[in-house]
């Protein structure tokens, strides 16, 4: 009998028929070479056979059970497979999990990865052959971070990679050492289970257009399962020299680059006011520079404008002071600094209705659905704008303390309302004690502005806000009641009565009364049907301008009539 590879030395049992079959041979394995699978068949004739089929009679084949085996070994490596991440058991200590993220499945998975990674890039760049493919690789703290990453480095040097440690670092920083201009690796991997237990462990793979797909993940994993099967079979796996690795601080460079974020240009104009704090102890201390802020030293005198966010001189100068320094905000706050305005970098104001939807817009991405409080001044636009986001829009009395008292009042009904705020800039938050801090209101503007840039956003902060529907046309007029103090309330409510009926009589023509009024004020409306209203300072209707040439009739300008803030001029 004979066979192509000799087994050890067995007895074959004769056939007792002249017919040929198969036995299976166990065969020792020899300590002075490489072990080959233990599984060999051998076919052979009967001691009868005669002729060619005789001399070649025995041949080696791959029985259907080392297939199963070699199929098993590679279908570890596939389930590791964690969507577009690896994930394993990596220490002992799990019951009912046996370890499956060894150093050598680590060590395939690192090799296929860097093997696909060079090919990639050479289809990406056309006229890249060969080479040096960079990688970072970072880890979390877990214990068996260190053992792991040995096995990572080795598998990336077989590939051909060049290997970069950055050490104990995030998952961002990893994805950004392909981007910050210090680095700019090729691909990183993280080694992390994120949120798992301290027994797990994995991988994340970066390349500079983000992290890969599941799909891609699949392909490596596929060619790590084949070089797993031969690893474990002996094949292919001579240890070389220890790998090269390069150990690099990526965390203080990553660290720079979030406080370069932060590190906004921010003009202040505090008008002489109580405001210069907020550029001093504030924005300063974070880093941010307020190059060309303006009036910052308190005067009582206040001799350059007003400290006031609705003063047009106020805006206009803090306009300039942002476009001619190339910031990206501009800040305005009245005395005391309850009210801000702002100025975004390409110039333009943001106060009033402006102000209150990009308040809106930040809270209703923190609070979906819940209610903005504001004075019946505001317009239709910013009801639309704030019902698109998907919030509700409660118009209330002229008075930024009605304002404020009916979102704590909403509140305690159980109507949630997290933003009060009035045209005249005081704004108040739910989650800032319903005080009206014009300060407070900044640093969630400048937070946003932060997180605009971390996503990838492009723009101010006044894109936000590009959507809102603005009137034609805007004029506020301030009416003074003359006659004893004690009776101007009485005669400006005389005023506001007067006004509504000769409205409601037609007197003055295209002007309509505004529908807001039979409903509740959680819809959005004026009169207060709750069962214990609380004093108001205020008294008011809202009227519309109806425009002849639209059809049907649209409504183009809002007049507010309130004796508080509106004040009309009575003959004494």
């Amino acid at each position: 009998m004979a066979a192509t590879i000799p087994a050890s030395p067995a007895t074959l049992q004769p056939c007792k028929k002249n017919v040929s079959r198969s036995m299976l041979i166990r065969s020792p394995p020899r300590p002075w070479r490489r072990r080959l699978p233990q599984h060999v068949v051998i076919a052979a004739a009967s001691s009868s056979s005669r002729g060619p089929k005789a001399a070649t009679g025995g041949r080696l084949e791959t029985s259907t059970d080392a297939a199963a085996v070699a199929g098993e070994d590679g279908d570890v490596i596939r389930r590791l497979q964690n969507g577009p991440d690896v994930r394993g058991v990596a220490l002992e200590g799990e019951n009912g999990r046996a370890v499956d993220l060894t150093p050598l499945a680590v060590e395939v998975i690192a090799e296929s990865f860097g093997e696909w990674l060079r090919e990639e890039l050479q289809q990406l760049e056309s006229g890249r052959d060969g080479g040096e493919v960079r990688v970072s690789v970072g880890r979390d703290p877990r214990l068996s971070g260190a053992r792991l990453g040995a096995a990572l480095f080795a598998g990336l040097a077989r590939a051909g990679c060049s290997v970069f440690d950055v050490g104990l670092a995030t998952t961002p920083a990893c994805f950004m050492s392909t981007k910050l201009p210090r680095f700019s690796y090729d691909a990183s991997i993280m080694m992390t289970a994120s949120h798992l237990p301290y027994t797990r462990n994995g991988l994340k793979f970066f390349m500079k257009r983000g992290g890969l797909t599941s799909g891609e993940v699949e392909g490596v994993c596929d060619r790590a399962a084949r070089k797993y099967v031969a690893r474990k079979m002996g094949l292919g796996g001579g240890r070389g020299m220890p790998p090269v690795v390069m150990r690099v601080d990526l965390m203080s460079a990553y660290a720079q680059h979030l406080r370069n974020i932060i590190k906004e240009r921010v003009i202040v104009n505090a008008g002489n006011g109580c405001g210069g704090f907020f550029t001093w102890d504030v924005l300063e201390k974070l880093g941010a520079d307020t190059t060309g802020s303006l009036h910052l030293e308190p005067d009582g005198k206040f001799p350059h404008h007003m400290p006031n966010p609705e003063d047009t001189t106020a805006m206009s100068l803090t306009r300039g002071a942002v476009l001619d320094h190339g910031a990206d905000l501009g800040v305005v706050f009245d005395t005391d600094v309850d009210r801000s305005g702002v100025v975004d970098a390409t110039g333009t104001a943001i106060n009033g209705d402006r102000l209150i939807a990009l308040m809106s817009a930040i809270v209703l991405d923190e609070h979906p659905g819940t209610t903005v409080v504001t004075d019946a001044r505001t317009s239709d636009g910013l009801t639309r704008f704030i019902q698109a986001r998907g919030g509700h829009h409660c118009l209330y009395r002229v008075g930024y303390r009605n304002v404020i008292d009916k979102g704590v009042q909403l509140n305690a009904d159980g109507v949630e309302t997290h933003l009060m705020m009035e045209t005249t800039g005081h704004g108040a938050l739910k989650e800032n004690n319903f005080l009206d801090d014009g300060a407070y209101m900044v640093v969630k503007i400048i937070i946003e502005m932060v997180r605009m840039r971390l996503v990838g956003l492009e723009g101010s902060v006044g894109t936000l806000i590009m959507d809102l529907e603005e009137p034609a046309e805007s004029k506020l007029m301030r009416m003074n009641i003359l006659g004893e103090a004690k009776y101007a309330k009485q005669r400006g409510t005389q005023a506001v009565e007067t006004f509504r009926n000769h409205i409601q009589e037609g007197k003055l023509n295209g002007w309509v009364l505004d529908d807001c009024g039979d409903c509740s004020v959680s819809q959005g409306c004026l009169v207060d049907t709750n069962d214990d209203p609380f004093d108001v300072d205020a008294y008011m209707y809202r009227q519309r301008r109806r425009e002849a040439h639209c059809s049907p009739p649209c409504f183009h300008k809002l007049a507010t009539v309130a004796a508080a803030a509106a004040s009309i001029e009575l003959a004494p």
